[in-house]
This record gives C-alpha cells, sequence and structure tokens, in this order.
C-alpha cells in the first residue's frame, strides 16, 4: 500500500500541474479526429501519434497498431507485484454538425467560465478525450512522485469507438494474450446525476429487429378491396400490440428467462440515490411513470428488460388523404436486456410471435440490427470496494454503484474476449452535451477525476 504522505505528493503534483495539464488536453482537442467521416482519416491517424507520442514520452512503451480501419494505440508498463489493469478509452470524436449552433469553433478549445463553474468547451472534451487523459495525468504525476511509472499498466486507446468500434473484437482476439489483465478501467461514462461519483457495475445489452411485412403487389383502394385483402399494417400493428399485457410485461415465450431481481445490497444502494421518476419524466414533458407496478423508477431503467417500438411505417401518411389498404409495412424494435438474457433465443421467439398473426397472403422478412448480451461486474472482487472508497474520499461524499440503461460494448467484449471483468469510472456530468453543439467538460471533473485515478492506484497497489 503506498503510504498516505506520497500519495498526498502525487495530489500536489497534480494539482500545481493542472494548467500544464488543461495546455495539453487543449493541444489534443484541435486534433478534428472524427472517425465517422473518411476524409478525417489523417488527423484521426494523427491523434493516434500524439497519443503514442506523449506516452512514450512518459516511459510507457507505447504503439501505434493498425487494424481493418482506425489504429489502436497500445502502451504498457513492466510486470510487477500488482495486480495487472488495463485502461481502455478512445481518442475519436464525432461530427460537430451543425456547425452553426457552436458558440466557437469546435477544434479550437478553450476554458470558459460558466455559471456552474469553469469548463473546458470543444469537441470531444468529455467524450472521450478529457477523460481518457485524466488517467494519464494521474500516471504523469505518479512517475514525478515515484520516480516510474505503476507497474502492471496496459493502455487501450481506440480511434473508432464513434463509428460502431468494427475493429476491436477482431483485435482483442488477435492479441488477447498480451491484452489480457485483472481487470480492466473504462473511463468512457459519468457520474451520477447530483455530482456523485460512481461506479458503473451493470450494463444491459440490446437487440435490434426490423420487420417487414408485404401483402398485394400494389397499395389498394379501400373501397374496393377493404375488408376483403389483407392488410399487412393492420396485421404488423395487431402482432405488436400483442407484444406487451396491460401491465407492461413483454408476452414473449422465455423472454424474462436470465433476468435476475435486484439484489437487496443493490436495492438499499440505489434507494439512498433518492432517484425520482416524475421529475426525471418531467424534463422531457412527461409526468407519469409507466412500466410494471411495484417497480422502482431506477430498477426499471438500469434492472429490467424493455422491448420498444421504435418507428412504424406503412401507407400514406402524407398531407391529405389517400384510402389505401398498403402493400407493405415495417417496423423496427429493440430491446434492452439484462442479466443473462439469450439476445438470439428473443430474436427468434419475437420472429415466431410475428408469423402467428400472419395470413396466407402475407410474407414477412426480418432483418437483424446486432445484439449484445447485458454485462454485470462481480462486484465482490474487492478492487470495486476499493475503488469506491477512493472516490469517496476524493469528492467527499459516499461513492455509489449504478446501473447504465444504455449498453457500452466494449465492456461486453472484454467480458467475452479476455475474461475479465470492468470497473466504468468516469467523471462526465449530464449536460456535458456529448455528440451535440457545445460540447463541454468541467474544469473540476478533469481535476478531480485526475486525482481519483490517483487515489486507485494508489489503494490497488
Amino acid at each position: 500500500m503506498a503510504s498516505s504522505a506520497r500519495l498526498d505528493k502525487v495530489l500536489d503534483s497534480l494539482d500545481r500541474g493542472l494548467p500544464a495539464a488543461i495546455e495539453r488536453l487543449k493541444r489534443f482537442l484541435r486534433i478534428p479526429s472524427i472517425s465517422t467521416d473518411p476524409a478525417f482519416a489523417g488527423q484521426v491517424r494523427e491523434a493516434a501519434e500524439w497519443l503514442r507520442d506523449e506516452l512514450a514520452e512518459l516511459g510507457f512503451a507505447a504503439t501505434v497498431e493498425a487494424t481493418p480501419g482506425h489504429p489502436m494505440v497500445v502502451a504498457r508498463t513492466p510486470a510487477g507485484t500488482r495486480r495487472s489493469l488495463l485502461f481502455y478509452g478512445h481518442y475519436d470524436v464525432q461530427p460537430v454538425d451543425p456547425l452553426e449552433l457552436w458558440d466557437r469553433d469546435p477544434f479550437d478549445p478553450a476554458v470558459e467560465e460558466t455559471s456552474s463553474g469553469k469548463v473546458i468547451r470543444g469537441r470531444g472534451a468529455a467524450d472521450d478525450k478529457g477523460q481518457l487523459m485524466t488517467f494519464v495525468e494521474a500516471c504523469r504525476a505518479w512517475k514525478s512522485v515515484h520516480g516510474a511509472l505503476p507497474d502492471g499498466l496496459i493502455l487501450l486507446f481506440e480511434g473508432e469507438e464513434e463509428s460502431g468500434s468494427p475493429s476491436l473484437a477482431g483485435f482483442l482476439r488477435d492479441n488477447a494474450e498480451r491484452l489480457r489483465a485483472s481487470l480492466a478501467l473504462i473511463c468512457d461514462t459519468g457520474m451520477y446525476a447530483d455530482g456523485r461519483p460512481a461506479i458503473t457495475t451493470q450494463l444491459r445489452g440490446l437487440l435490434g429487429e426490423e420487420i417487414v411485412i408485404r401483402g398485394a403487389d400494389r397499395d389498394l383502394h379501400s373501397g374496393s378491396f377493404g375488408g376483403l385483402a389483407a392488410n399487412p399494417l393492420q396485421v404488423l400493428v395487431t402482432a405488436l400490440a400483442a407484444l406487451k399485457d396491460t401491465q407492461g410485461r413483454v408476452t414473449l415465450p422465455g423472454f424474462y428467462d436470465g433476468a435476475p431481481e435486484l439484489s437487496d445490497a443493490l436495492r438499499a444502494d440505489w434507494d439512498v440515490l433518492g432517484f425520482d421518476a416524475g421529475d426525471f419524466l418531467s424534463q422531457v414533458g412527461l409526468r407519469h411513470p409507466i412500466g410494471e407496478p411495484g417497480r422502482s423508477g431506477l430498477e426499471m431503467v438500469w434492472n429490467r428488460p424493455t422491448l420498444e417500438i421504435n418507428g412504424i411505417a406503412g401507407g400514406y401518411a402524407g398531407d391529405g388523404f389517400k384510402t389505401v389498404l398498403p402493400a407493405e409495412a415495417r417496423a423496427k424494435l429493440s430491446c434492452r436486456l439484462v442479466g443473462t438474457q439469450d439476445p438470439a433465443a428473443i430474436r427468434a421467439a419475437l420472429h415466431a410471435h410475428i408469423r402467428s398473426f400472419l395470413p396466407d397472403d402475407c410474407t414477412v422478412e426480418f432483418h437483424p440490427h446486432g445484439s449484445s448480451m447485458a454485462s454485470v461486474m462481480d462486484i465482490s472482487d474487492p478492487a470495486f470496494a476499493t475503488a469506491r472508497q477512493a472516490l469517496t474520499e476524493e469528492w467527499g461524499r459516499e461513492a455509489a454503484f449504478i446501473g447504465a440503461g444504455g449498453s457500452i460494448p466494449v465492456a461486453g467484449d472484454f467480458k467475452r474476449l479476455l475474461g475479465m471483468d470492468s470497473m466504468l469510472i468516469g467523471f462526465g456530468r449530464d449536460d456535458d452535451r456529448i455528440h451535440s453543439p457545445n460540447e463541454k467538460y468541467d474544469v473540476e471533473s478533469f481535476a478531480k477525476g485526475a486525482r481519483s485515478w490517483a487515489r486507485i492506484l494508489a489503494a490497488l497497489e
């Protein structure tokens, strides 16, 4: 265990070095590493090389490594007595459109004073360059005090996260032995809504499906064919309506297989957060929660599966009126999955359900849109309690174990391909405007994020 005196020196080094750290982050943010636009491929590589050079200067063995798409940056320190840790972040950013909604050039970052404190404004400030640099700066301060970097570290920085990580799984498979560690650390997350530090311990999985039902070979006049010919839109909406009962439960056979009940320990942790579902909904113009009776709001968005209709189309929907039976109807559905729910089994049950409503004169096509299982971390690993205490000490508020309603596929990839659990610790805020114009990252998040990682590194030594 590192002495408290030495940790204090690391924290002091971070405080004294904050202005220089912000300038380094600003240089990083000036590189327009937009992974989704091929026109920026050169700048994406430039960002990877910038990271490699920064890490090499600190003493990491750092390389830029080719993939079928944008490169990975891999850096490491020699193995030692401490447990091995793999830290993941991504250096690519979202496009900036619509540019006219930005208050300044998105790639000309600046520190601005706001009503809630100083922020770093620019594309990628929160997602994810500012976040990943909190860890790099913690390592920098560690070396300045200890004379060497922490041992047993592997850093993996991806350049395609914002474009769906098409090369990540293959890269992990091909490099499994040298990337495997005892635990992964992921910084692409945020704090709880009230500014409480948090460790995300479970992520819902995802399943997407498009359904296309076809009937006649053309749209039909409803006066001539209505009541006689099959109407694909009617067939579709009838089948979709039957996917849930009046209590909001999904009716697909086996849908809830593998969906766990919330543990008493997590329920107690989440109750302390004081989440108000009505207040949460009021932010989007709604008031009344729906869903399974007897479930809390956080339980519904973090620990229960969903099936939602995301879009539906068919027939004439333009101005005026056109009395037709459409030849085709389509819908897009998604499920959020929890526990050990099997996406393949749920997809098969969905297909069988839709086919059971299909009349003889209609056909159906299914177009899958990806799937991933939920990720549930083993918080019995003492590292989770240790990191929680370190966060609590830094922020002066009890850190929380939380869930996430969305998906972070890399956590599932680490579990599935490398056999590692992940601690998801980030310092983003709900108002950071990630993926939107005027993205920002609080200077407090950047400064205390680096201090948090220094505490965690010291506690895990």
